[in-house]
């Protein structure tokens, strides 16, 4: 068209736009963008809103918001693309301040937004999100349920997550294999194993993401039996298996002990099915082999990884040499973890109590300094429990929940009486 002098119109710079986006080209995005203002097409919305998503995918989240700020016609759409270029970012307090500025809200502004608090584990503000849609009596979609019901497991919030598939069956909404790995990931992280595994046989579309949700519930209950017989019959489905699928695996051994098992299926992850090994899969296995005292197999492990191990690779072999004595080891793996993740205090506890086992005081006394001189914080202990569909937190040497006085006294009562029997 340009070589031929045929100018565009309203109409060509959205698709080509579009095609931009699909190639994921930040230069040819610049070049549609610097023709789109030369031919005075800036302030078309579909013009913009297509600059808009070709600066989100290439990850130039500023360039999106200078094209979203300077447009002088904006609809919803509009907004939902640069809440969804913040989600990706990792921005989620700048999506939330666009989503509260949007004069006009549709299922896909609260679904992105409830899917970006999600991905950046803040599962609290994505159920407070859900509680005002009800609300609000917002129509919910299906991204948006899958969300709500992730957000459930993450928190255990097991009557939240009923409640909301209570809302399913009432509705009447169809059940695709997206809503229904969600329904299955809630009910096996909760616990509930024999109806995860009842609603799963029920979806007539497995896909590799409905496996893994069931394969990670029955590998963090400890099912590992059902978790092999399940991963059987989903190879024997001609369903590949990716990352996901032998780190569910790998947990499984690693809560039974099952060392024999746990090599079988990580020698065959590259070999046979072609899944590349990642730090998480290396992280597992130097946990599950340090734990059972295969130091020097651990060691050699990591020595022969492709890349440098991470806090859990060096953090398991540490609690296996703790576990087994084997200081000088547990030093090296220590020394890994600071450098890795130097804000990290348990470590300093760790070989602090690795110090104490082997009477080596002076560097006990070293460590505690060490740990002294950065100014380690160490996150206060958090427990949680749900009675009568409410949630109850409790902090370390918290005392602000409402029924602190009733509580200390059971617990003082409590005290007294064991005090009886030792």
């Amino acid at each position: 068209m340009r070589r031929n002098s045929v100018p565009p119109d309203s109409h060509t710079f959205p698709f080509v736009l579009k095609a931009c986006g699909l190639l994921n080209s930040p230069f040819l995005g610049r070049t549609l963008h610097s023709q789109a203002l030369k031919f005075g097409f800036l302030v078309d919305v579909f013009v913009c809103n297509n600059l808009v998503r070709v600066y989100t995918v290439s990850g130039s989240i500023s360039d999106a918001r200078r094209v979203f700020d300077e447009s002088c016609d904006r609809d919803v759409v509009s907004y939902n693309l640069i809440i969804d270029g913040y989600v990706k970012a990792g921005e989620i307090g700048e999506a939330r301040e666009v989503f509260d500025e949007m004069p006009v809200r549709d299922a896909v502004s609260w679904g992105t937004l409830m899917a970006g608090y999600v991905k950046m584990n803040q599962c609290k503000d994505a159920i407070e999100l859900f509680d005002q849609m009800v609300t609000l009596n917002v129509k919910f979609d299906n991204v948006t349920l899958v969300s709500a019901l992730s957000a459930c497991a993450q928190l255990g919030e097991l009557e939240k997550g009923k409640t909301i598939h209570d809302y399913i069956k009432r509705k009447g909404i169809a059940i695709d294999s997206y809503l229904c790995t969600g329904l299955v990931d809630l009910y096996a992280k909760c616990g509930c194993i024999d109806i995860a595994r009842e609603l799963f046989e029920m979806s007539k579309d497995k896909k590799v993401f409905s496996w893994n949700a069931m394969l990670v519930g029955l590998a963090m209950h400890g099912h590992g039996q059902l978790l092999f017989d399940y991963f059987s019959r989903m190879v024997e489905t001609g369903v590949e298996p990716d990352g996901v699928t032998f780190l569910a695996l790998l947990v499984g051994c690693n809560h039974g002990g099952l060392i024999h098992e746990a090599r079988k299926f990580f020698g065959e992850m590259e070999g046979v099915y072609g899944v590349p090994r990642e730090l998480k899969h290396y992280g597992c296995m130097a946990d599950l082999l340090a734990r059972a005292g295969l130091i020097k197999e651990t060691m050699e492990m990591i020595e022969a990884m492709p890349m440098a191990g991470d806090v859990f690779v060096w953090g398991g072999l540490l609690g296996g040499c703790r576990t087994h004595g084997h200081v000088e080891l547990a030093v090296k793996a220590a020394e890994n973890v600071m450098e890795v993740k130097p804000e990290d205090g348990g470590v300093y506890s760790i070989l602090a109590n690795v110090f104490a086992d082997a009477g080596r005081w002076d560097d006990l006394v070293d460590v505690r300094r060490k740990r002294d001189r950065v100014k380690i914080k160490k996150s206060a202990g958090c427990s949680l429990i749900q009675l009568n569909g409410v949630a109850h937190e409790f902090i370390s040497w918290d005392d602000l929940h409402p029924q602190n006085d009733e509580i200390y006294s059971i617990l003082n009562c409590l005290q007294l009486n064991l005090k009886q029997y030792y």
